[in-house]
């Protein structure tokens, strides 16, 4: 088997790590899944997912909004009204969710099978 030079490494490497730029840390794809589910205002969101901090969410909704993954619409209405929805775009994650909702799954069995 021959080695792989760095160049075909780092062109292997650079589109996951461009992935998981979009999607890491702890709170993204709880968020994502939150408004994909329905919850579409931010205290909605908020109140969906145990744990996060007002000024979390709204830097990782940004932060989602910036790579296309959720949308944000402010409506013209007092108080101002605004909502998040997911993207066309971001629902090409939903293939990568389910491997890792099966890879994890298959993953938690193996090590809770080792204690």
């Amino acid at each position: 088997m021959n080695k792989v030079d760095h160049k075909d490494c780092l062109g292997a490497l650079l589109p996951i790590r461009d992935a998981l730029d979009a999607i890491h840390g702890k709170w993204k794809l709880l968020i994502y899944i939150a408004v994909s589910n329905g919850n579409n205002r931010f205290r909605e969101i908020e109140r969906s997912i145990p744990g996060i901090s007002s000024k979390v969410l709204a830097k990782e909704l940004k932060e989602l909004e910036e790579h296309q993954l959720i949308k944000r619409t402010v409506y013209d209405a007092t108080p101002a009204l605004v909502e998040y929805t997911v993207t066309e775009y971001s629902k090409s994650l939903e293939v990568v969710l389910q491997a890792l909702n099966t890879w994890g799954t298959n993953h938690r069995k193996k090590i809770m099978g080792k204690r």
